[in-house]
């Protein structure tokens, strides 16, 4: 699958073969990971119909990578999709990369079915607070809150 927008980004699926390159975007992203363990999530997630991993490309480069999942919902009908991660090589920010990435799943999940996309971002990354927004979002921390529990 390859999209192109209007800013110039290729999209396309990801494959094992971007596991070096995605692996430096975790690791620029706050989460070290090396090129091993990129190819390992990716087999969790290349495999999986609800699961699509995204990379934009410029110039032959990939720069950015986007992790979307889809939900069924239990108390409706449908789907939600949640966007697990999206990082943007530092070198290539502000060129439209992120966004063509999050249009491109906003289309991956309209055509699961999704009703909506959910996105969580620490407090502390200033540029992604302002980037959601600016795409259409709304935080909705006052509404609900997010519980988690480290298990394994």
């Amino acid at each position: 699958m390859r999209i192109m927008h209007r800013n110039g980004q290729g999209i396309r699926q990801a494959a094992v073969a971007d596991a070096a390159v995605i692996a430096e975007l975790m690791t620029q992203l706050g989460y070290p990971c090396t090129a091993d363990e990129a190819r390992v999530r990716l087999g969790y997630w290349l495999g999986d119909p609800a699961s699509r991993v995204l990379v934009a490309e410029r110039d032959g480069r990939v720069v950015g990578c986007l992790s979307v999942h889809a939900v069924p919902y239990l108390e409706r009908t449908g789907r939600w999709a949640r966007i697990e991660s999206l990082v943007v090589a530092e070198a290539a920010r502000g060129t439209g990369a992120g966004r063509a990435l999050l249009e491109a799943a906003e289309d991956v999940a309209r055509a699961w079915g999704c009703l909506a996309m959910e996105v969580t971002s620490a407090r502390a990354r200033a540029g992604a607070q302002a980037f959601y927004p600016r795409m259409g979002y709304r935080g909705v921390c006052d509404r609900s809150e997010r519980f988690f529990k480290v298990i394994g």
